[in-house]
């Protein structure tokens, strides 16, 4: 594993690219995350039959770099901790927010301070998609809105078989990428999408 870099929080995890792809495998919620080249940087697994979400992230050798590890035991609107596999220390909180016909996160530091807000399209769309059989069928789309108010990301799902995601960073200030990506993942799989 490599050690991080001044734009790095977590060692052997090199997320200097601004797009990326997150693909899910078809039997399970397993992910693969790929830079702009198609490289694999990433993989994550949500382990099954967990009482509390315990999310591996491996670099490309396998090794695990980091993890996503829930607070509580339930989900409704619960917090889950982003873990560095080496030190143990905790880099990052993905909040998901109770909310009605909308999926809604917030991105912290692991002080509180709140870096961004991952929000996915209107209440509308949302209520839709829910409600009805075919408009679960359409792509989620999610932004990712910095502390300051100004998109940093976004995240959209393909029309596709699997589960497949365009996430595009920008610049994203203090928010890490590993955070982004991770929520990008934990999206999927918390929700179900």
């Amino acid at each position: 594993m490599s050690e991080p870099s001044a734009r790095d929080v977590v060692g052997g995890v090199d997320l200097s690219d601004d797009n990326y792809v997150v693909r899910q495998s078809l039997v399970r919620n397993k992910y693969a995350v790929e830079d702009s080249s198609g490289r694999t940087v990433l993989r994550g697994k949500q382990k099954l039959f967990k009482v509390k979400e315990d999310f591996p992230f491996t670099d490309p050798d396998g090794d695990v770099v980091f993890r996503i590890k829930a607070r509580n035991l339930l989900d409704v609107a619960g917090e889950y901790a982003l873990v560095d596999e080496r030190s143990g220390d905790t880099f990052g909180v993905i909040e998901k927010e109770f909310t009605l016909f909308k999926h809604a996160y917030t991105l912290r530091s692991p002080e509180g301070e709140r870096w961004a807000r991952i929000e996915s399209e209107s209440a509308v769309v949302m209520a839709l998609k829910s409600l009805s059989g075919i408009f679960g069928l359409l792509p989620h789309t999610y932004t990712v809105t910095g502390a300051d108010g100004e998109v940093v990301g976004t995240i959209e799902e393909r029309f596709s078989l699997r589960d497949v995601y365009d996430v595009t960073i920008g610049e994203t200030g203090d928010v890490p990428r590993e955070a982004i990506v991770a929520a990008a993942v934990a999206i999927d799989a918390l929700e179900e999408n």
